[in-house]
């Protein structure tokens, strides 16, 4: 069984992470999204409510699971058994920043590859921090994060007003 792990913040989840789950499935028969436990002070979600928008967003997807990743991603994923780090790069500084980060897992950890997949096009300018910015700002993230995920948006702005 060929294993994937997908690493990020994904706060929030987009429809760029999405579309790159999905193309995953079907190179590798299972594909694990692992959540970064981080407290970051901006974020606008906890772990366990990423989390759980992941989990909503995938719910059709039966080889998916959504995990949370505490500690180093390169032993996450030797101890889930995968053979990939997956990543996507939506331009040049993307893969700048990859490239060194892969470099580190490879020698942690050489016999689990890291696998890069371009962006789509129509999401090449989409990432989690931009869409909190805008929607803090008071744009409609419609069309750039899943419906319940807008609606997630929506109601912790709410709550912050």
């Amino acid at each position: 069984m060929r294993t994937a792990i997908f690493p990020g913040a994904f706060d929030p989840v987009t429809n760029g992470h999405l579309d790159l789950v999905k193309r995953m499935t079907g190179l590798f028969d299972t594909v694990i999204v692992a959540v970064i436990a981080g407290r970051d002070k901006s974020a606008m979600f906890t772990c366990e409510e990423r989390i759980e928008l992941f989990r909503e967003a995938v719910k059709e997807l039966p080889n998916v699971e959504v995990e949370q990743l505490e500690g180093l991603t390169v032993e996450f994923a030797k101890l889930r058994g995968a053979v990939a780090i997956v990543r996507g790069i939506r331009g040049g500084g993307d893969f700048e920043y990859e490239f060194d980060m892969a470099l580190m897992n490879r020698k942690m950890a050489p016999s689990i590859e890291s696998v890069y997949l371009m962006t789509n096009h129509e999401y090449i300018y989409v990432s989690a921090s931009r869409v909190r910015e805008v929607s803090q700002l008071g744009y409609d993230v419609e069309g750039l994060v899943p419906s319940h995920v807008r609606t997630a948006i929506r109601e912790r702005l709410a709550l912050e007003a």
